[in-house]
């Protein structure tokens, strides 16, 4: 089973010592938090600097499908999309910096991963195959997360054992709120060791932790217990993804890493609908946590409609005007 970093494993060796630990972080200035977030987001981001934020940001996307309605044929044409998200393959303005400058027509990058329940991850895992694209499954009774750790385990099993790459786990809110934080970090633990290879993405539900220093305290026992990234939410509740509470994740990686040497990614989901919000999310990073942080690998926006709005504002940067949503697909 995997252990905690060296340099924190007496936060965790009991209750009483991991709540000591997460008490004694630094409080949150919530106002200091929120401002600077807003003040990030007002950065201008000129037309070639846009241009390769956009094909960053749709790199980044884990393209996601997870309603009851989900069929094998929509879980495939996602894929299809995922792949290839623009057939008719428009290329930005080409900057003499960019390495990929040589290429006389930029094809639109795929997509990062495709996110489905567990049921549909072989169909996902079939039609990604060879494609670079990974296969990410929501597991452990998402999006509430009310279920026995027997239940939520066998949902890890069968993901990964059906293809997926990458397992997205929801925290047990209730434990957390009640102040049993050692349940949480276990769980994530046991939930990590049932990954093997795949990568383990943490949703604390930021909308229902009620406070930015609970925010705080829930990347802790995330980065603590080995997840590979934290993620905010499950895009099914009214509050998701917000600058602030991103920006305070990224400041919490940023802050491990320089404590541990690990690397921990961050993905913020559910209400990231347009370029202007993604370029924002981008900027967050950049002046975050650093160029480091600007790779799929450790970055990702949880998403289903913004890959749409990318995709038609790459093609006004190529073709001058803007085609609209007919241009695209609808999920």
């Amino acid at each position: 089973m995997p252990t905690t970093a060296p340099a924190f494993s007496d936060a965790t060796a009991s209750d009483s010592a991991l709540r000591r630990f997460l008490f004694g972080l630094p409080g949150v200035d919530a106002v200091g938090l929120e401002a600077r977030a807003a003040s990030l987001g007002t950065r201008s981001i000129k037309t070639t600097a846009k241009a390769y934020a956009i094909d960053l940001a749709i790199s980044m996307i884990d393209l996601t499908t997870l309603e009851g309605a989900d069929t094998p044929g929509k879980v495939r044409a996602l894929a299809a999309k995922a792949v290839n998200p623009d057939p008719l393959r428009y290329a930005p303005p080409r900057l003499s910096s960019d390495p990929l400058d040589a290429e006389p027509d930029r094809m639109t990058p795929h997509t990062a991963a495709v996110c489905v329940y567990p049921d549909m991850a072989a169909t996902a895992a079939a039609a990604l195959a060879g494609s670079g694209v990974k296969v990410a499954s929501v597991a452990t009774a998402f999006p509430a997360g009310r279920a026995s750790l027997d239940v939520k385990l066998a949902d890890v099993r069968d993901a990964v054992a059906a293809g997926a790459d990458e397992i997205d786990m929801v925290i047990d809110r209730g434990a957390f709120l009640s102040g049993r934080f050692l349940k949480v970090y276990e769980e994530i633990l046991a939930v990590k060791a049932e990954c093997g290879t795949a990568r383990l993405k943490v949703i604390f539900e930021t909308g229902e932790l009620s406070t930015y220093d609970n925010i705080r305290r829930a990347s802790w026992i995330g980065m603590l217990a080995g997840a590979d990234f934290i993620k905010t939410s499950t895009g099914k509740v009214a509050t998701n993804a917000t600058p602030a509470n991103t920006l305070l994740m990224l400041e919490a990686v940023r802050d491990f890493r320089a404590q541990t040497g690990v690397q921990i990614g961050v993905k913020p989901a559910g209400g990231i609908r347009t370029t202007k919000d993604a370029v924002k999310f981008l900027v967050l990073v950049n002046e975050t946590t650093g160029e480091d942080w600007l790779d799929p690998h450790w970055f990702r926006f949880g998403a289903s409609s913004l890959l749409n709005d990318l995709l038609m504002q790459r093609q006004k940067l190529s073709t001058g005007r803007y085609s609209g949503p007919d241009y695209v697909t609808v999920d």
